[in-house]
């Protein structure tokens, strides 16, 4: 039986470190998590519409994460140039982020029109960006559209994008039905597949009522929950690890209405050699959190990008904390709560960026 695992630490190619003291609380338990690469989402208040945006951002998360590398996007908006796109390239932004208006957190500015893109798609493509898409289409009641179905609807449009540029890179995130994997698996290798935590681990009944389970998209059937267990296990080099970890104060996400999004960032490795034990894979373990994502974004052979150790050990009573204040100072701000809080993981880091 496993008792130990030292692999690299792991790239993380999304997640949402907020702004002000959630993004001062969030930003250094990036390493604490294992993740010493982190691809930010850029769907802040307001978005991260251009170059100069990104990079006073990633200046504020260098400083308070200094051994993380974080890679930036823009925010797909009308107001993204060709010209910009091109400024972002030189400048080392990584992507570009699409949301559809409305599905999700700070969405609000999305878009519902891919095909008026498409000469920014060109200028991606030509630039080595890559295109981040947000796989939903609204809910729309007339049309039998709901948060269950909103990604399998979503498909034929990244397809029609995929084979419209054959050349650029294309990362349909967070997916978490059979039908995503099926389709990202039939399209070319320019099309990739982020899988979070959570999503391996939560099916329908694990959110519905459950607040703090709760995301967009959200978690489908036990069968959805297969398909993405298996390709991980069966080691898919285009399905690589993305987190989506997104904090919410305990507020927004027991209120009335629940924020979407659940918080991985502080226990992301123990996370996953559990979940990965539990299916069999941990074999599997470091492809998928380590090396399959910096090999899809071209990242494996630039310099750098220096692995660095993590060691983790299995222990009973490894309980997740109950919350995160958000503030040491300030009270009022609340607290975090992370997924499977005060529940054991079994699994804890015991020696980190070595």
């Amino acid at each position: 039986m496993t008792t130990s695992i030292t692999l690299p630490s792991a790239c993380d190619f999304h997640v949402h470190l907020r702004q002000g003291d959630m993004m001062r609380m969030v930003t250094p338990k990036v390493e604490e998590g294992g993740v010493s690469l982190a691809y930010i989402m850029p769907n802040l208040q307001p978005p991260i519409k251009n170059t100069e945006q990104a990079l006073a951002y990633k200046s504020e998360l260098e400083a308070l994460a200094p051994n993380v590398t974080f890679l930036m996007t823009l925010y797909l908006s009308p107001e993204l140039t060709v010209e910009e796109v091109r400024k972002a390239s030189q400048a080392g932004i990584a992507g570009v982020k699409s949301y559809p208006r409305g599905v999700t957190t700070n969405s609000d500015n999305g878009i519902e029109n891919y095909e008026i893109y498409y000469p920014i798609f060109q200028a991606m493509e030509e630039e080595g960006l890559v295109l981040n898409l947000h796989g939903e289409i609204p809910s729309d009641a007339q049309k039998d559209i709901c948060v269950m179905n909103a990604e399998e609807k979503f498909l034929p449009q990244l397809e029609k994008i995929a084979t419209a540029f054959p050349n650029l890179k294309i990362v349909l995130e967070h997916a978490t039905s059979q039908a995503a994997v099926e389709m990202v698996k039939r399209l070319g290798d320019n099309v990739g597949c982020s899988i979070t935590v959570h999503h391996l681990q939560l099916i329908v009944d694990d959110w519905a009522g459950q607040a703090h389970h709760f995301c967009k998209p959200v978690a489908k059937f036990p069968h959805d929950r297969d398909a993405l267990r298996d390709v991980v296990k069966a080691g898919h080099p285009r399905f690589f690890l993305g987190t989506d970890s997104a904090p919410h104060p305990i507020a927004t996400k027991e209120g009335p209405r629940s924020n979407a999004g659940v918080f991985t960032t502080p226990l992301v490795l123990p996370y996953l050699a559990k979940i990965f034990e539990e299916i069999d894979a941990l074999d599997k373990l470091e492809d998928f959190a380590c090396h399959f994502g910096k090999k899809f974004y071209g990242l494996s052979q630039k310099p750098g990008f220096v692995d660095k150790k993590v060691t983790l050990v299995k222990e009973s009573n490894v309980a997740v904390p109950q919350h995160y204040e958000i503030s040491a100072t300030n009270a009022d701000l609340g607290v975090v709560v992370p997924f499977y809080a005060n529940r054991d993981i079994g699994w804890k880091i015991v020696s980190n960026f070595v």
